[in-house]
């Protein structure tokens, strides 16, 4: 499928082995009696079988994803950055360092403008946008006050992007939503190869200070975390909204324009002139 803003409509994408049984003993003794297993022997027996199974069983799945929640084993359970952290771990906790973040909205809730962004977490040309625009954009509008970011993560290009909406809506509960993508773009992997699995959330998650993991997990499939998904997509649809990333400017209260024409990936430049003209300069 392609990435970013172009079309959604172009992006399509052992036997078993028998185990013989070995052959009855005989008893050796002509004609004697052939012992017999007492019937509460033989149930303690299968009870006994039937628990080393499970148990098996247990071990190969809980070995497989380290738990029943879908976190892999040895993954803390509150982030923080050390040796084992994602590169770039300390650089995007230190973007978004003391800025007011509340769900999916980041800067003050009294900024003159409004700047809702759609994305996708791992379409490419967003990820250009975030490492290369978004830090001159906090630095200049959304530090000082002019500028409320609202961030509308889309699941516009493949089941990758279902995992990182969910996971993103997640963290947006524990107010870390924005580390949460900027983060994941730093690490962006290969769209829809599967990259963005159980294994590649729980690092990201383990990575960003002081957010909850199991939290995070638990929150992904929850009702709230569904409606917020629903709302924004229903928002994308009524904005028509047809690739990523979107990024529509205005001022508070009233309603925002995208800055580019349908189809144009957003610059800084273009961005910033928005941003500008709404603040009236």
């Amino acid at each position: 499928m392609p990435s970013g803003k172009r079309s959604k409509q172009q992006r399509r994408e052992a036997s078993a082995v028998a185990v013989k049984s070995p052959p009855p003993v005989r008893s050796k003794g002509m004609g004697a009696r052939p012992r017999q297993a007492s019937p509460r022997a033989l149930a303690i027996g299968g009870v006994v079988v039937a628990l080393v199974a499970i148990a098996a069983v247990l071990a190969v799945v809980l070995g497989r994803s380290g738990s029943s929640t879908g976190i892999p084993a040895g993954t803390p359970t509150i982030g923080r950055i050390d040796a084992n952290s994602l590169p770039g771990a300390a650089e995007a906790t230190a973007l978004y360092k003391g800025i007011p973040q509340h769900g999916l909205t980041l800067g003050s809730p009294f900024a003159p403008v409004q700047m809702v962004m759609f994305i996708d977490l791992q379409c490419p040309v967003c990820q250009n946008f975030e490492l290369t625009a978004m830090p001159t954009v906090l630095r200049k509008y959304v530090r000082t006050g002019k500028v409320r970011v609202e961030l509308k993560p889309w699941a516009f290009i493949g089941p990758d992007s279902v995992n990182g909406r969910k996971a993103a809506i997640a963290a947006s509960f524990q107010n870390r939503a924005y580390q949460w993508a900027q983060l994941l773009y730093l690490n962006q992997g290969t769209e829809n190869t599967g990259w963005l699995d159980d294994s590649m959330i729980a690092q990201t998650a383990a990575s960003i200070p002081g957010l909850n993991v199991p939290k995070l997990f638990a929150a992904r499939n929850s009702a709230q975390a569904k409606s917020i998904a629903s709302g924004v997509d229903a928002a994308a649809q009524t904005d028509k909204v047809t690739g990523t990333p979107t990024i529509l400017v205005g001022k508070s209260g009233a309603t925002p324009k995208d800055v580019t024409a349908p189809g144009v990936a957003p610059t800084l430049g273009d961005v910033s002139s928005a941003i500008d003209a709404a603040l009236g300069k």
